[in-house]
């Protein structure tokens, strides 16, 4: 085991992972773990409000417990990454607030944006299948999740499968634009 002192500093990357919920993004996440090349920590934000205590939080403090939540998940993928490892972030953006935030704790030349797509029907299709979301959360999401307009990548999991998602995103990571999506939405490139 090499001694921390000689462990050579490194920034990671981040593939940022968008889309509404039941979009597909876990699963390729999972797909990308198996077939990218060195460690990648999967974080996704559902394992996230996931580790939040069973102790009710009082229906007039929840908006600030989420809010919380989101921002220190958004920093703990930075710090991740500030490590030097290599991150696949799994994020819904439904609001303006957590793009911006992002935008300002995430090395912006270190993230690959990707945009994950799937058809309303579809959408709905799946959230009925998995039973644990409310039907038309992801709907509800859809204008709000992809309204900057702006990735590195955008892929349509209605018409592509997880590991197709998972090989075209392996495939652009050597070739990553100059500047990246989130450097062009920071307004640093």
């Amino acid at each position: 085991m090499q001694h921390l002192s000689s462990v050579p500093p490194r920034r990671g990357l981040v593939v940022f992972l968008n889309g509404t919920s039941s979009s597909g993004k876990s699963t390729i996440a999972a797909e990308l773990l198996r077939i990218l090349d060195g460690p990648y920590f999967h974080m996704p934000v559902d394992a996230f409000h996931a580790m939040r205590s069973g102790t009710p939080v009082p229906p007039d403090q929840l908006d600030v417990a989420l809010h919380r939540t989101w921002r220190g998940y958004h920093r703990a993928v930075a710090g991740m990454a500030a490590a030097g490892n290599d991150v696949v972030m799994d994020h819904v953006l439904s609001a303006e607030w957590r793009l911006r935030d992002c935008l300002a704790v995430l090395p912006a030349r270190d993230v690959v944006f990707v945009g994950v797509h799937c058809p309303p029907e579809e959408l709905a299709r799946r959230e009925r299948a998995r039973g644990d979301r409310p039907g038309g959360l992801a709907a509800a999401q859809l204008a709000q999740v992809h309204a900057h307009g702006l990735y590195d990548l955008e892929l349509d999991t209605g018409s592509l499968d997880p590991a197709e998602c998972a090989r075209r995103i392996k495939e652009f990571l050597p070739d990553r634009p100059s500047p990246t999506a989130f450097e062009r939405l920071a307004g640093t490139g």
